[in-house]
């Protein structure tokens, strides 16, 4: 483990802005950075974030792509670091909408940095993905992996990672991208989980599912070269992904630098094994219809997480499938009023 995180930087009244902290990763990374000490100042336009996840320090609404509101909420707050999870998401809509991924993704990305540039921030935490990867070339995929995204979602990440090298060359920025692969499960104390609209990814569809709020569940190909047919993904725990960024944060500003790091459970699971699990868990069963494959799905996408342990000292603790579906589950039902 690094020595940094023996010597961390001084804590007591230290802001870190969280843009994007009222979403679903944002939202964990805030209670987290609370729960070690920092002031977690959430910066966001809830146009996918919910208010009821700001909880652990100061709110301001704003736009990425507005630079007086960014340039308001620096001066205002003084954070030492910066954070920034604000992005759209959705594979399949950004094939559909380019243009407004590359707007949100990458020019507010930019803008993010410039302000920070302006007020004299340099330490900055990326939330990237896997999705910069070609996919299917390796049994576990490391961080020297050829960057190939197969989406305009995958490509925006790719590109704000280019940009995060010429900010690190030309103005010293302290930069770390984490690549996460399938962030999932829920806070174990309950106090917030993952709520999209339109859900899109697999546990929350299917835990809907066994609460009755949706019909059933659609697996996409059953007929892939795995031991049940259908596609292998690595869920890391949000729990652990939020642990990850304050370490990340702290690397950084002990070290400088710049660096890209996988963040996974390191162990793949079958869209299958998933489903069986929300089953076992929630007592209930729910029709699942085996549907064709996805376009431009890879068989196969499991974290090399070794660089993890290496630089950051990081592990995950709670992404084992069975933990990472309980919390899940647990906060689900709470929440849809179904407990």
């Amino acid at each position: 483990m690094r020595e940094f995180i023996g010597n961390r930087i001084s804590r007591g009244m230290t802001n870190v802005l969280v843009i994007g902290g009222a979403g679903y990763v944002g939202s964990h990374a805030c209670k987290a950075l609370a729960g070690a000490g920092y002031t977690p100042v959430t910066f966001d336009d809830l146009s996918t974030g919910h208010d009821w996840a700001v909880r652990w320090g100061p709110f301001e609404k704003g736009s990425i792509l507005e630079p007086s509101a960014l340039d308001a909420a620096m001066k205002k707050h003084d954070p030492a670091a910066v954070l920034h999870f604000a992005s759209r998401i959705s594979v399949g809509e950004s094939v559909e909408k380019p243009e407004e991924y590359y707007e949100i993704n990458v020019a507010g990305s930019v803008n993010v940095l410039e302000a920070m540039r302006r007020h004299g921030c340099s330490t900055f935490v990326f939330s990237s993905s896997a999705a910069v990867y070609a996919g299917n070339d390796f049994n576990i995929i490391p961080e020297t992996a050829p960057l190939a995204p197969g989406n305009p979602y995958g490509h925006t990440k790719q590109v704000v990672e280019q940009v995060l090298k010429e900010f690190n060359a030309a103005h010293g920025f302290r930069a770390m991208a984490l690549r996460y692969f399938n962030a999932a499960g829920a806070d174990p104390a309950g106090d917030i989980g993952e709520d999209h609209e339109p859900e899109t990814h697999l546990i929350p569809l299917a835990i809907k599912s066994a609460l009755g709020l949706e019909p059933g569940l659609s697996i996409f190909g059953g007929d892939y070269p795995t031991e049940d047919g259908t596609c292998v993904r690595d869920y890391v725990h949000v729990e652990d992904l939020a642990r990850a960024h304050v370490l990340a944060m702290e690397c950084l500003r002990a070290n400088g630098g710049i660096d890209f790091i996988n963040l996974g459970g390191g162990q793949g699971r079958t869209v299958r094994q998933v489903v069986d699990t929300v089953q076992a868990v929630s007592g209930r069963d729910f029709p699942v219809t085996v549907t064709a494959r996805r376009a431009g799905d890879a068989v196969r996408l499991v974290a090399d997480i070794a660089r993890a342990e290496e630089v950051l000292g990081w592990h995950p603790e709670k992404s084992d499938l069975k933990t990472v579906v309980e919390t899940a589950w647990a906060w689900h039902a709470k929440h849809h009023g179904k407990k």
